[in-house]
C-alpha cells in the first residue's frame, strides 16, 4: 500500500467531532506512520464509534472474517483501536486522536514519538482542539469541599463516579510520561490515571495497568488530593470512564489553559474565593496547590481570578486560616454536559460542522 491508506486514516480521523488538523510539514502523517502499519490504517477506516464483532464488521464491510478477529485484538494491544473482552466474545470500536489513540501509546511511547506528539498538538492540534465546544473535560471538585447548599449534581460527585463503577484500574498518566521522555520529569506521581468500568471483573484479562477494589480507589482520589492533583473526567452527564489526576505542567488540558491562555478548555462548576479578611497571606494556595495559576497576590491578601478558576477545590484543603471556599457559578454561567458520549459527539460535530453519520 502507499502512504495514500494514511492519507485516508488522516481523513477519516479529522471527520470525527474530535478532528485531526493537517500539519503543513505532513507531521500528521509522520505520526500515523509510526503508530499504524498500512493494514491496520486501511482496517480502522472500516470502523466505527460504537461496538461491534469481528462477525458484524464481516458481515458490514464484506471483509474476510478469517483473521479478523486476531487482526482487531492485534490493533487493540497496539493502542490504535479499542476493545473489551467478555470472555466469549470481543467487541471492538475506532477512536479518536484524543481522547483516544494518543492516549493509548502510553505502553508503546519513545522518545520520538514523544517529541512527535508534543509538536503537534503545541502547533495543530491543541489549538483547535481545546477552543472548539463542548470540552472534553469537566472538573470534578474535592467532595467535601462542595458545600451541602450547593446541591451538587451527581456528574459533579467523585462518589458517584465510582459508586456507578464496578471495576477500577490505574495505570501511568501518559502526558507525565510524555514530558519525562522529553526531559520534562514532573515531581509528581506518575501511577494516577484511573479507569472505570461497569462491569466487574472487565479488566482481568489486560496485560497493563494494576487493578484496584472500590476502597482502593477512594484511597487513590484522596492521595491525589493530597499531592494537588485535579480530578478530571469525561465531560458528560453519565457513562465515565475514567478520572485523570492531573497538574498543570504536564497535562494537556490544563497546559491549554497555562500556555496558551483558552480559559474554557474544561468545563467546571465551581470557583474559589478568599475571604480578605481571614487570609493570612502565606501563599500556599498560589505557590504549591493551585494549576492554573489562578490565585495572585495583592497587597495584604490573597486574591482569586475568578476567570482563571476551574473549581478544583486544591487551593481550600491546605490553607492554614481556612479563609477559602468553593462558591457554586451563577446558574446563567452553568453549562450542562452533553447526555452521554455519543450526545458529546453529536453536539461538537455539529459546531465543527462534520459531518460523522458514517462512522456511528
Amino acid at each position: 500500500m502507499s502512504d495514500d491508506v494514511y492519507y485516508q486514516l488522516a481523513k477519516v480521523l479529522d471527520t470525527l467531532p474530535n478532528g485531526f488538523p493537517a500539519a503543513e510539514d505532513g507531521l500528521e502523517i509522520k505520526l500515523l506512520k509510526k503508530i499504524f502499519r498500512p493494514q491496520d490504517a486501511d482496517l480502522f477506516c472500516d470502523l466505527r464509534l460504537s461496538f461491534e464483532t469481528a462477525e458484524q464488521i464481516a458481515q458490514r464491510t464484506g471483509r474476510p472474517l478469517d483473521g479478523l478477529d486476531a487482526h482487531l485484538t492485534e490493533m487493540w494491544e497496539r493502542g490504535q483501536i479499542f476493545g473489551v473482552n467478555f470472555g466469549s466474545v470481543r467487541v471492538f470500536k475506532m477512536v479518536p486522536w484524543a481522547f483516544g489513540i494518543y492516549e493509548f501509546q502510553l505502553h508503546h511511547l519513545d522518545r520520538e514519538l514523544a517529541e512527535m506528539c508534543e509538536e503537534y498538538m503545541k502547533a495543530y492540534y491543541g489549538p483547535q482542539f481545546f477552543e472548539n465546544s463542548p470540552p472534553l473535560m469537566q472538573v470534578v471538585p474535592i467532595e467535601k469541599e462542595i458545600q451541602a447548599t450547593h446541591e451538587a449534581l451527581p456528574y459533579e460527585k467523585v462518589s458517584t463516579i465510582i459508586e456507578n463503577g464496578k471495576s477500577f484500574m490505574v495505570q501511568d498518566c501518559i502526558c507525565k510520561k510524555e514530558q519525562g521522555l522529553l526531559d520534562n520529569p514532573c515531581d509528581r506521581p506518575l501511577e494516577v490515571c484511573m479507569a472505570i468500568a461497569p462491569i466487574e471483573g472487565i479488566f482481568d484479562t489486560y496485560g497493563y495497568g494494576r487493578i484496584l477494589a472500590k476502597q482502593e480507589a477512594y484511597d487513590l482520589i484522596r492521595k491525589c488530593e493530597e499531592d494537588g492533583l485535579v480530578h478530571l473526567t469525561w465531560n458528560v452527564e453519565s457513562g465515565h470512564s475514567f478520572i485523570c489526576n492531573c497538574c498543570g505542567c504536564c497535562c494537556g488540558v490544563l497546559r491549554s489553559i497555562n500556555e496558551w491562555g483558552i480559559l474554557n478548555a474544561v468545563n467546571s462548576y465551581y470557583f474559589a474565593e478568599i475571604n480578605s479578611d481571614e487570609c493570612a497571606a502565606c501563599g500556599t494556595c498560589a505557590d504549591e496547590r493551585c494549576q492554573v495559576n489562578a490565585i495572585e497576590e495583592g497587597e495584604e491578601f490573597y486574591r482569586v481570578i475568578t476567570e482563571r478558576c476551574i473549581g478544583c477545590g486544591l487551593c481550600v484543603t491546605t490553607c492554614p486560616s481556612e479563609a477559602i471556599q468553593l462558591v457554586r457559578k451563577p446558574t446563567e454561567e452553568l453549562v450542562a454536559p452533553p447526555k452521554d458520549e455519543m450526545d458529546w459527539f453529536e453536539k461538537r460535530g455539529r459546531l465543527r460542522g462534520v459531518d460523522f453519520s458514517q462512522y456511528k
